[in-house]
């Protein structure tokens, strides 16, 4: 009987966090107007060539455009701390922040990459 109430318990919180999510919406450039001063989760795609140091004083600063949708819409970016390996130019990425004055300020550390690998269209063997 206890199991089965420490199962059901377990259940609920499940789809609880599953519908809920974690409570920071994931917008693209072109959605950050509506959420200023919000922290957000920011996915976009580098574009431009980003700054070379994430550790110096001024932090690395790049530029990240919508994904999809209005592939215009553009935001600058300021983060400190870890960057991944596969960062660079032309990948997409994940940020947490806010934006502040027309910047989006990352907080230190939440930069991360996604793998391309994962989310290209399997190729085909096409034969002619």
């Amino acid at each position: 009987m206890i199991a089965l109430s420490v199962a059901a318990v377990l259940a609920v919180f499940i789809v609880y966090t599953a519908v809920a999510g974690a409570g920071t919406p994931q917008l693209q450039p072109s959605d950050l107007a509506q959420h200023a001063q919000n922290d957000v989760l920011l996915v976009g795609k580098v574009t431009g060539r980003p700054s070379v140091d994430a550790h110096a004083a001024a932090g690395l600063h790049f530029v990240l455009r919508n994904v999809k949708g209005d592939l215009t819409a553009r935001v600058p970016v300021s983060y400190t701390g870890t960057v991944p390996d596969l960062f660079r130019s032309g990948r997409e990425v994940v940020v947490e922040g806010t934006l502040r004055q027309g910047t989006f300020v990352a907080k230190p550390g939440t930069l991360s990459t996604k793998c391309p690998s994962k989310y290209a269209p399997a190729k085909t063997n096409a034969k002619t």
